[in-house]
Order: C-alpha cells, then sequence, then structure tokens
C-alpha cells in the first residue's frame, strides 16, 4: 500500500496520465514538424563519444504513450487477475521493470542506450515467464532467452563495427554512409536482432513458449512490448533497408512466417497459444509491409494490433480465469451465457483481427493489402499475403465458435464465476480503444486522404479471401464438434506437422543441442579418451615406464651385457675408421 493506495492503482495512474501527455506531445510534434534530441555524453574513448542520447519526436512519444495506455490497463488488470497470489507487489514491479526497459529502447537512437533497453527487455522477460516456478515455465523461459540472446550478440557485433565511425547515434548514419559495405554489414546484424525478437522463423519456436507467462505479462509481451521491438527498430533503420538485398530477404522470411504460423493456428486447441501464433501472423504482415517500402503503414499497423492484441489476452485471462484453469478451447463453449461481457469485447478484438471494416485492424491491415497489390511483388509473395489473410479469418472463426458459441462442454467445472469489475473495466476501455482507435490514428497519421485504384478483382480479392476462410472456420468448428479428435487421424502427418509450426520447436531446441552433445561425446571417447591420452599423459607414462626398465637392465651388472656392448662399440670404430 501507498498512502493508502494499492500499488496497482498507483502504478495505473503513474501510466495512464504520462500515457496520455506522451499520446498528446507526439501528436503536436506531428503536426509541428518538430523533434526533440537530448544529448549527454558519458565519457570519451579514442575518439568515440559514449553518449546518453534520447530523442523526442512524433513516433517515439505516440509509441511511448501507447505501451504506457495498454500498460496501465495490464497492470489494473492484474489486480484481479493475480489477487490470489502473495507476490503481486513483486510482479508489479517486475512489469514496471519491463515497461521502463521497453522506454529506453523507443526514446534511444544510439545503439548502446538500445542494447541497455534490448537485454533488460530480455532478462525481465526471463523473470516473467519462469514467474510460475515449474519445469515447464523454466525450460519455456530458458528458451526465450537463449533465442534473444541471438539477437544481444548481433547488437554487439554492430556497436563493435560502429565504434570507427566516431559515435552510435544510427540516424546520423542513415543517409550519408548508405553506399558503405560497412554500415549495410550493421544493418544485416540489426535485421538478424530484429528477427530473434520478432520471432521470425527461424527463431519462432520462443514465441509460443512464452505462454507459460501469466496472462497479463502475455497481453503485455505480445502486443506492444518484446515482439515489436524488433518491428520497431526496423522501423527505424527503413531508410538504410529501400534499395538494398535486404528488402527481398525481410519479403520472404515474413510472407513464409506469417502463412506457417497461420496454419499452425486452425490446428493448435490451447486458447492462449492460438492466440499467439495470431501475434507472429501480424508481425509478419508488419515486416511484410516494411520489406514493400511502407514503414509509416508498418507503425500505423504496430499500433492498430497493440490495442486490439492486448484485449484480446484480456478476455482470454478472464475465459481462463472463470473455468477453473482450463486452456483447451476443446472443453470450453456456450460461454456467451455466462460471460456477456468478456465475450462481447471477445467478439470485437477477434473481429478487429480480422479486418471487419471500421474497426482498428481493418483501416491498417486493408491498406496493406491494398498497396500490396499496387507494389511490384512476385506471385509468389502476393500468394502468401492472400493465403495468410483467409487463414487469419479461418482460426478467428474457428477460435469463436468453439469456444464462444455452440455446446457447453466443461464437464467437470458445472458453473462458471462472475466477471470480476476490476478486471472488466480494463477490457472495455481497451474495447473502446479497438473500435475508435484505428480511425483516429488514420485522421492523425495520413491527414492528407488518399484513393488506391484497383481492378476489380483486384479490389475484392481480400473480401473474396476474407469469406472463405470464414466458412473454413466454421467448417472446422462444426467436424470438430460432430466427430471430434478422430477426423484428425486421418490427417495426422499433415496436422502434426503443421501444428507443431514445422517441426520449429523441436529443430530450435533438440536439433540445436543434440549435434553438440554427439558430437561432444564422440569427441571424448575419440579426442579426450583416445589420441590425447595415447600421446600425453598415458603415452609419456608408458614410454617413461619402458625406459626406465631398460635403464635398469643396462645397470644390472651382468657380464654377456658389457661384452655385447664392447663388440657394438669396436663394430662402430671398424666403420669410422
Amino acid at each position: 500500500m501507498v498512502f493508502g493506495y494499492s500499488v496497482c492503482f498507483v502504478s495505473f495512474l503513474f501510466l495512464f496520465i504520462f500515457g496520455l501527455i506522451s499520446v498528446f506531445s507526439g501528436v503536436c510534434l506531428l503536426l509541428g514538424d518538430l523533434s526533440v534530441f537530448l544529448d549527454w555524453e558519458v565519457l570519451c574513448i579514442n575518439g568515440s563519444s559514449v553518449t546518453m542520447t534520447i530523442l523526442f519526436d512524433w513516433m517515439s512519444l505516440i509509441f511511448l504513450g501507447f505501451v504506457m495506455f495498454i500498460s496501465s490497463m495490464v497492470i489494473m488488470y492484474s489486480e484481479g487477475y493475480m489477487s490470489g497470489d502473495i507476490n503481486i507487489v513483486r510482479f508489479i514491479l517486475v512489469v514496471l521493470l519491463f515497461v521502463m526497459s521497453m522506454g529506453l529502447l523507443i526514446l534511444s537512437p544510439n545503439l548502446i542506450s538500445i542494447l541497455l533497453g534490448w537485454d533488460g527487455l530480455g532478462l525481465v522477460s526471463y523473470a516473467l515467464v519462469i514467474y510460475y516456478q515449474n519445469v515447464r515455465s523454466a525450460n519455456a523461459g530458458m528458451l526465450t532467452a537463449l533465442s534473444n540472446r541471438v539477437g544481444d550478440v548481433a547488437l554487439l557485433l554492430g556497436i563493435c563495427l560502429m565504434s570507427s565511425w566516431g559515435s552510435w547515434e544510427f540516424p546520423f548514419y542513415l543517409e550519408s554512409f548508405s553506399g558503405d559495405f560497412l554500415f549495410y554489414f550493421v544493418v544485416g546484424l540489426v535485421m538478424l536482432a530484429a528477427f530473434t525478437s520478432s520471432a521470425q522463423i527461424p527463431f519462432s519456436a520462443w514465441l509460443p513458449a512464452a505462454m507459460a507467462a501469466p496472462t497479463p505479462v502475455s497481453a503485455l509481451v505480445h502486443s506492444s512490448t518484446l515482439v515489436t521491438a524488433g518491428v520497431y527498430l526496423l522501423i527505424r533503420f527503413s531508410p538504410a533497408l529501400l534499395g538494398s538485398f535486404y528488402q527481398s530477404i525481410l519479403l520472404f522470411i515474413s510472407g513464409v512466417t506469417m502463412f506457417m504460423s497461420g496454419l499452425g493456428a486452425n490446428f493448435e486447441n490451447d486458447l492462449k497459444k492460438v492466440i499467439a501464433l495470431s501475434t507472429l501472423s501480424q508481425l509478419g504482415v508488419m515486416l511484410f509491409s516494411l520489406s514493400i517500402g511502407l514503414a509509416s503503414v508498418a507503425f500505423f499497423h504496430l499500433l492498430t494490433h497493440a490495442l486490439f492484441k492486448s484485449l484480446l489476452f484480456l478476455c482470454a485471462g478472464v475465459v481462463i480465469h472463470n473455468v477453473k484453469d482450463f486452456q483447451d478451447i476443446r472443453s470450453m463453449g456456450g460461454l456467451s451465457g455466462y460471460l456477456p461481457v468478456t465475450v462481447s469485447c471477445f467478439n470485437v478484438s477477434n473481429l478487429a483481427l480480422c479486418g471487419m471494416p471500421f474497426l482498428a485492424g481493418f483501416y491498417s491491415s486493408d491498406l496493406i493489402l491494398e498497396v500490396c497489390s499496387m507494389s511490384v511483388v512476385n506471385w509468389f509473395s502476393f500468394v502468401l499475403v492472400m493465403l495468410s489473410t483467409g487463414l487469419t479469418v479461418c482460426y478467428s472463426l474457428r477460435l469463436a465458435f468453439v469456444s464462444m458459441f455452440g455446446d457447453y462442454n466443461m464437464g467437470g467445472c458445472s458453473s462458471v464465476t462472475d466477471e470480476v469489475e476490476v478486471m472488466t473495466w480494463p477490457m472495455m476501455g481497451l474495447t473502446l480503444m479497438a473500435v475508435i482507435g484505428g480511425a483516429l490514428l488514420s485522421w492523425v497519421l495520413f491527414p492528407c486522404p488518399s484513393m488506391v485504384c484497383l481492378p476489380l478483382f483486384l479490389k475484392m480479392g481480400v473480401l473474396i479471401v476474407s469469406l472463405i476462410g470464414g466458412s473454413l472456420g466454421l467448417l472446422l468448428s462444426m467436424v470438430g464438434r460432430v466427430k471430434g479428435d478422430a477426423h484428425i487421424l486421418t490427417w495426422h502427418r499433415v496436422s502434426s506437422f503443421s501444428g507443431s509450426m514445422w517441426f520449429m520447436p523441436g529443430i530450435s531446441t533438440r536439433g540445436v543441442i543434440t549435434p553438440w552433445l554427439v558430437g561432444g561425446e564422440h569427441f571424448y571417447h575419440v579426442g579426450d579418451m583416445g589420441w590425447s591420452e595415447y600421446f600425453g599423459a598415458q603415452g609419456i607414462h608408458s614410454s617413461l615406464g619402458v625406459c626406465s626398465v631398460v635403464n635398469q637392465f643396462m645397470q644390472s651388472n651382468i657380464l654377456k651385457f658389457y661384452l655385447f656392448t664392447l663388440g657394438i662399440w669396436f663394430m662402430v670404430l671398424l666403420v669410422v675408421f
């Protein structure tokens, strides 16, 4: 308690007020086309200044305001969700440390201070993923930390390469060093770090594994903090990507990632993992828009996605909380009559994810798809984007039909507890933003109206693909309800391949560890216990033993040995003379 108020309330009030101030300041800077650059030199080493730099521009302040607003709602929600936890104060403080690390990464254009925020996100996310302290959480936390450690190493190498330029403020070099090979190498390292943070292929396994954390943490991590840090960093580096071969790499990786995650979500039955895979799919959409040169549109989708995805996780947390901690959607069903407010908010966020007109997700995702139809992209990427759009509608409607509607399937749980008011108010606030946030952001970020003119079959393509995906989602929910899980056995290989994210969790864990363990065992037997022993300690011991036996024999005063030695000397003298 702080002055009679709980830590949750004080944290909520602080983050909510500063979030509104940050968004308002960002809009003012955007309208005035202004930026504030604060630079503090900490020390200077061999002509290279180590500085603490803070950049206040419209992008950083609006994004920071969204992070603080969503964090305030999550912390208010946590007061009800974590009410039975005796360590709730420690939990809230760790979440605040997480938000502070994200703020440092957002406001800094300096690669060293970005690394501090990046490492802070990695360390605190590990502490939050292992919060429940069991074997599953420990494994998930280790996978999350080690996957993001690859990005840390990439940023460290980038800092080393930039040390010869005299400064680590990368905005200074985006235009002047655009043709330098070393700068392109630094951009490649930053892109590798972004791939690890945004869980793109082949680093996708840690994102569903991080669902071992409490649901409020999932709502924060998967909406506006850890997974979006890499996308935000690439948006800052987007001028260096234009016209380079990195665009093709980004186009391929993002397209395959969103198709893989959309396909896997249709075979997943864990409620939180379905939403996590939808996050992975939307991250692929953001990076895809970056690959075709739409940095401002990618930032727009980053903000709108943060609103409805945090709402989706909070609604999922209420559902899990009320059905006695079940997470299998096959054990749910018929919740609309028991949790009307939660199901209403869930459906709003789900429809925003599908791109329902005039909700938050529509303004950004529809714009990305239509500009993609106008852009010069190959047919493979275009087909992947359209298929991913249809799969998004498919798994979203399947999730809604199976868990929220249909038959009551909760078995032993004969009753559902009531909705808690302290958990309902944050959902209502995020629902309001999921409805009007997209329109407000589009008016602010794109004040000049523009029209996208496309042929009829391209203009109707998104609608047709969405309708087909929705029909398939309804069909999948009905098949699962009629036949149970027996139909999966006929497609066992397809479902095991698609539902396991193309075996990526196994490749990222056993696939990485096993070759080194087997190779280490082989080297131990052949090297350490084999040749090194033969030529090393045991070999020297055996040689010295043989030499000592010979030496002892030579000193044993045997007459025939002396006569043999005398004969040898005579023969040597005869040969020499």
